[in-house]
C-alpha cells in the first residue's frame, strides 16, 4: 500500500475503479420524481416515485440501491415487473419481460419506511419546547449511503441526476428542501401537500427534506435568498449565522469564479446531535445541529461563536467543492472535505484577521494530522473504498485535517493567486460534474505553468510525514549554506518505514532573506542570504517536520521570542513531537517552552497548555501524575490570574478562547480556586439557569462534572431533568458521563438502560462522555450490553464507535479485549480498531520514552 520512492507513484494515480458491489452503468438515472408521506407519530413513512431513466445498453435487469424499505410495487414504462431486495448488497434488482431499448424509459415504485432515531435517512429529533412540551422535527440524512432508506435510488455520487420532491405535511408545520417551495396545497384532511422546485444535477446524498414546528428568517445576498430555519421560539439566535453567511457568499463567488447556482441557500437547525456529524452539505438545505449554528448570547462561549463561523464555512464551502462538483467516487472523498476545512480557515484568515486563523491551524489542524498520520493506522488520502463500513472510516483526521494542509501547502507553493485561478479552471471546466483527484492536479497544473503532480501525488498516494533535518550549516561571506537531509517521522516502527517525498520548503534566516526549493532526495543543499538564525519550512506552510542539529536549536532557543509566530507555534509543535518520536530529547521543548512568557501570543499558551494536558494524560494513573497536576497549576494559574476570569469589554478573541481553555485545563488538573468558583455558579442554577458567565460556562460546567461527587451529580442530574432547552440539556447529558469517581460513572451507565430518560443521541453522548475518564469501564459496558449499544448508535457508527471507547485505556490488557471484539466485526470494518490499537501503543511508547525528562524536568522546576 505504501509506495518507496516518489517515481513510482506516477503508475498509481487516482482512478475510480468500480468499488465490490458498485451499482452498473447501464442504465442512469435522469430525474427522480419523489413523494412521501411521513408519519411522524408512527415513526414509518410511505413513498412513490418514477424515475426517467437513460438506458445506454440494452438490458433485462436494472439494478439500483435500496435499504430498510418495503418494496410494495415496481414498474418499468408503466407496467409491472419483478423485483428482489438484496439486504446486504443493499441493491434492489428489477427483472424485466425482455431487454430494454437504449433511450429514456421510466421506472417506478411504491414502497414503506422507517423513520429511525439516530441520524440515518430520514430521522425524528425528539425535543422539548420552551413550555415544557413535547415536539419532533423529521430531517433527512444520506451521506453518505443512506439516500437509499429514503427511497430506491442510483445511490452513488456519479450518478447525478435531477429531483423533484414532494411531501405531506401535517397542517400548520413548515417542510423545506434544496429547492424553493414551488406550491402548497391544503388536503382534505387538514395536511399539506409541499411540491418542491426542481434541483439541478446532483448527488443523491445532497437531497433534503426536512418539516416540523420551525420558524424561518432570512436575508438578501444578490440574487440569492439566505434563510436561517429553526425550532419555535429560538430564530433570532441564527442572526450571527446569516450575518456571516452573508458576507461569505460573494466572498465564494469570487473565489471560485462561479456564481452561488441555486436560488435559496438555507441553513436548518436541529435540536439533537450524532456520534458521526455536526452539519451536512445538502445543496441548497444545509443542516446543523444546534450548536454548530445558534449563537445563544447566554450560553455561548467565543470559542463556540468563532467555531459557528467556521462551521458555516466549510458547509458553504461545499456547496461549490462537494455539491456542484462532486467526488467520482468515495476514494476522492478528500477532494471533497480536505477542502471545505481548508476553505474555513482560508474565509476566517480573511474576513476575520483578529483571530490569527493560518497561525492557529498551524499548532491545532496540522498538530491533529500529523499525529494520525505518524503512526501505523495511517493510510493514503486517497484510499481505495469498497464497503459500506470503508465510506464511514473515511472521514477521518486524514481526510479533513491532512486534506486541508496539502491543499494549504500546494497554495503555499503555486502562490495565492496562481493557485486560486486554477481552482476557478477546475469549477468552470466540471460543474455538475464528477471528477477524480488527477483533474484537479491538471487545472492547478495549468494555471502553475509547471508539474503539481509530482509534488502532490507524494503526500496523496501514501501515507506518512516527511523529516526535514538540518545537518549543519556555516555562513561564508553572508551566504548561510546548509546541508537538509530527508526521512520520515513516526511514533512507531510501521511509520518510521523508509519513504520519500519531494517537499517544498522555505529556508530563511531571522532578518535575513528566504529560499523557496525542493527537499527531494536523501540530501539537498540550499543557500539563503544572511547569517542570523536558520528557520525551516518557514511559515510552517508545508506538511513536514523539521528538526535542527544543536547548534542551529540553541539560536532558536535564543531568539525565539523573534520569530514569526506561526514559526514559534510550529516549533513547539515540532519540538514536542520528535521528542515523542524518539528523535531528541523532551528537554529541546522544555527549553523553547521556557521562553513562552507573560507577553506571549494568547495561541502560544493554548499550545502550551494543551502540552500539559498530554503529558498529564500519558501519566494519568502513575507516580508522576499529582507531581504533573501540581506543576501544570504553578504554570498555568498565573496566566488566568492575568487575563482574569471575567471577560473584558474590547478584548482579543484569542484572550477569551485562552482563558476557556485555562479554566477547563486547570479545572481538569485539580486548581482549587477555579474549583471553587465552579461549585459556587453551578449552585446558582437552580434559580437561575444562565447565572454562570457565557464566557467561562462550558469549562466551569466541565471543571464542576470532572470533579463531581455523588451528591454533586444529584444536582446535575436534577438541572438536566429540569433543563428544556434542547441544547443545554443535550450538554448536561454528556457532563452526567464526565466524573473522575468510579462510582459516580456507574450511576451515570444506569441511565442507559432506562427507558424514556435519554434520547438514543444521548445515550451515545453519555457513554462515550463515561469513556473520557473511565475508559475501561465504559468498554466493557459496551461489550456486555452490545444489542442495546448498536440499538443507540448509527449504523455508519458500528464498526467503530465501541472500540474508540476503550481507546484511552492504559490497562495492558485491553489491547487484546479490542482484538477479540474486532475479530466479531467483518474484516473490511475492522480499520476503526486497528486505529485504537495503535493509538494505545504510540502512547504506551511515548511515555517509556518521555518519562526521564519528565522526571528530570519536575525534579528540576519543583
Amino acid at each position: 500500500m505504501k509506495i518507496a520512492v516518489v517515481a513510482a507513484l506516477a503508475l498509481t494515480v487516482s482512478t475510480p475503479a468500480l468499488a465490490a458491489g458498485s451499482l452498473p452503468t447501464t442504465v442512469l438515472p435522469v430525474v427522480y420524481d419523489i413523494a412521501v408521506t411521513p408519519d411522524a407519530q408512527a415513526m414509518t413513512f410511505t413513498g412513490s416515485e418514477t424515475v426517467t431513466v437513460d438506458v445506454k445498453a440494452a438490458t433485462a435487469t436494472i439494478t439500483l440501491n435500496a435499504a430498510d424499505l418495503a418494496i410494495a410495487a415496481a414498474t418499468f414504462d408503466g407496467k409491472p415487473v419483478r423485483f428482489a431486495l438484496d439486504k446486504d448488497r443493499q441493491q434492489l434488482v428489477l427483472t424485466l419481460p425482455a431487454a430494454a431499448t437504449v433511450g429514456r424509459h421510466s421506472v417506478g415504485f411504491r414502497w414503506s419506511g422507517k423513520i429511525n432515531q439516530s441520524a440515518a435517512g430520514l430521522f425524528a429529533i425528539d425535543y422539548t419546547n420552551q413550555d415544557g412540551s413535547k415536539a419532533r422535527m423529521l430531517a433527512t440524512q444520506f451521506e453518505a449511503p443512506d439516500a437509499r432508506r429514503f427511497a430506491p435510488m442510483w445511490d452513488e455520487p456519479a450518478f447525478k441526476a435531477k429531483f423533484r420532491l414532494k411531501a405531506v405535511a401535517p397542517a400548520g408545520q413548515l417542510a423545506l428542501s434544496n429547492m424553493p417551495v414551488a406550491s402548497v396545497a391544503k388536503q382534505a384532511d387538514g395536511t399539506q401537500l409541499y411540491s418542491f422546485a426542481e434541483t439541478p444535477v446532483m448527488s443523491s446524498y445532497l437531497l433534503y427534506l426536512g418539516m416540523g414546528d420551525l420558524e424561518r428568517k432570512t436575508v438578501q445576498a444578490g440574487n440569492v435568498e439566505i434563510g436561517v430555519v429553526t425550532r419555535r421560539g429560538v430564530v433570532d439566535q441564527g442572526d450571527y449565522a446569516l450575518a456571516q453567511a452573508r458576507r461569505l457568499l460573494p466572498y465564494y463567488n469570487d473565489y471560485f469564479g462561479q456564481p452561488y447556482p441555486l436560488p435559496k441557500l438555507d441553513m436548518i437547525a436541529g435540536p439533537g446531535s450524532s456520534q458521526f456529524f455536526g452539519a451536512m452539505e445538502n445543496w441548497g438545505a444545509i443542516f446543523y445541529f444546534e450548536p454548530e449554528l445558534l449563537f445563544d448570547r447566554t450560553r455561548a462561549t467565543e470559542s463556540g461563536r468563532q467555531r459557528i463561523f467556521t462551521v458555516v464555512a466549510h458547509e458553504m464551502a461545499h456547496q461549490w467543492f462537494g455539491d456542484l462538483v462532486t467526488m467520482r467516487w468515495w476514494d476522492d472523498l478528500w477532494l471533497n472535505e480536505g477542502f471545505a476545512s481548508w476553505m474555513e480557515n482560508k474565509s476566517a484568515a480573511d474576513l476575520n484577521p483578529s483571530w490569527e486563523a493560518a497561525e492557529a491551524a498551524v499548532s491545532s489542524d496540522r498538530e491533529s494530522a500529523m499525529g494520525i498520520d505518524a503512526t501505523a493506522a495511517t493510510h493514503p488520502i486517497i484510499r481505495k473504498i469498497d464497503t459500506v463500513d470503508q465510506i464511514g472510516e473515511a472521514f477521518d483526521g486524514i481526510t479533513y485535517a491532512k486534506g486541508q494542509a496539502v491543499i494549504g501547502m500546494l497554495e503555499s507553493t503555486l502562490g495565492a493567486n496562481t493557485f486560486r485561478d486554477g481552482i476557478r479552471r477546475y469549477m468552470a471546466k466540471y460543474k455538475y460534474g464528477n471528477t477524480v483527484t488527477d483533474q484537479l492536479w491538471a487545472e492547478l497544473s495549468a494555471a502553475a505553468g509547471k508539474p503539481v503532480a509530482d509534488i502532490a501525488r507524494g503526500f496523496t498516494l501514501q501515507g506518512g510525514v516527511p523529516l526535514v533535518t538540518l545537518t549543519g550549516a556555516r555562513c561564508t561571506g553572508g551566504t548561510t549554506t546548509a546541508t537538509l537531509a530527508q526521512g520520515r517521522f513516526g511514533l512507531d516502527a510501521a511509520s518510521k518505514a523508509p519513504q520519500t517525498w519531494q517537499v517544498p520548503l522555505v529556508v530563511g534566516t531571522l532578518g535575513g532573506g528566504e529560499t523557496r526549493g525542493i527537499v527531494s532526495g536523501p540530501a539537498t543543499t540550499v543557500s539563503v542570504k544572511g547569517c542570523g538564525t536558520l528557520l525551516l519550512n518557514k511559515g510552517k506552510g508545508s506538511y513536514t517536520r523539521v528538526m535542527y542539529d544543536q547548534p542551529a536549536h540553541d539560536a532558536l532557543v535564543r531568539d525565539y521570542t523573534r520569530l514569526p509566530l506561526a514559526d514559534r507555534l510550529g516549533t513547539l509543535g515540532d519540538d514536542y513531537a520528535l521528542a515523542a518520536g524518539g528523535y531528541q530529547d523532551l528537554s529541546r521543548y522544555f527549553a523553547l517552552m521556557g521562553r513562552v512568557g507573560a507577553a506571549a501570543d494568547p495561541l502560544e499558551w493554548s499550545l502550551v497548555s494543551g502540552r500539559l494536558g498530554s503529558l498529564g494524560a500519558l501519566f494519568e494513573g502513575t507516580p508522576l501524575a499529582q507531581p504533573l497536576r501540581a506543576r501544570t497549576v504553578a504554570i498555568l494559574a498565573p496566566v488566568l490570574q492575568r487575563i482574569g476570569f471575567d471577560a473584558k469589554p474590547g478584548e482579543s478573541p484569542l484572550v477569551s478562547n485562552l482563558r476557556e481553555g485555562l479554566v477547563g485545563r486547570l479545572g481538569d488538573n485539580g486548581d482549587p480556586e477555579v474549583l471553587r468558583k465552579a461549585r459556587d455558579y453551578v449552585g446558582q442554577l437552580a434559580t437561575n439557569p444562565t447565572a454562570i458567565p457565557p464566557a467561562i460556562r462550558q469549562p466551569i460546567l466541565s471543571t464542576y462534572a470532572s470533579n463531581a461527587t455523588a451528591a454533586d451529580w444529584q444536582r446535575l442530574l436534577a438541572l438536566t431533568k429540569a433543563e428544556t432547552n434542547p441544547v443545554a440539556k443535550n450538554r448536561y447529558v454528556s457532563l452526567l458521563g464526565a466524573a473522575e469517581d468510579e462510582g459516580v460513572a456507574r450511576q451515570a451507565l444506569a441511565l442507559l438502560t432506562g427507558e424514556g430518560i435519554l434520547t438514543a443521541p444521548q445515550k451515545a453522548s453519555l457513554l462515550r462522555a463515561v469513556a473520557g475518564s473511565h475508559p475501561d469501564m465504559a468498554f466493557d459496558w459496551a461489550v456486555a450490553n452490545r444489542k442495546l449499544v448498536d440499538g443507540f448508535i448509527e449504523e455508519s457508527s458500528r464498526s467503530g464507535y465501541i472500540v474508540t471507547l476503550g481507546a484511552g485505556s492504559t490497562d495492558p490488557a485491553m489491547p487484546a479485549k479490542i482484538e477479540a471484539f474486532a475479530q466479531t466485526l467483518p474484516e473490511t470494518s475492522r480499520g476503526p480498531a486497528k486505529r485504537v490499537l495503535s493509538g494505545i501503543a504510540v502512547r504506551k511508547a511515548a511515555a517509556d520514552r518521555l518519562r526521564p525528562a519528565v522526571q528530570t524536568w519536575l525534579g528540576a522546576t519543583r
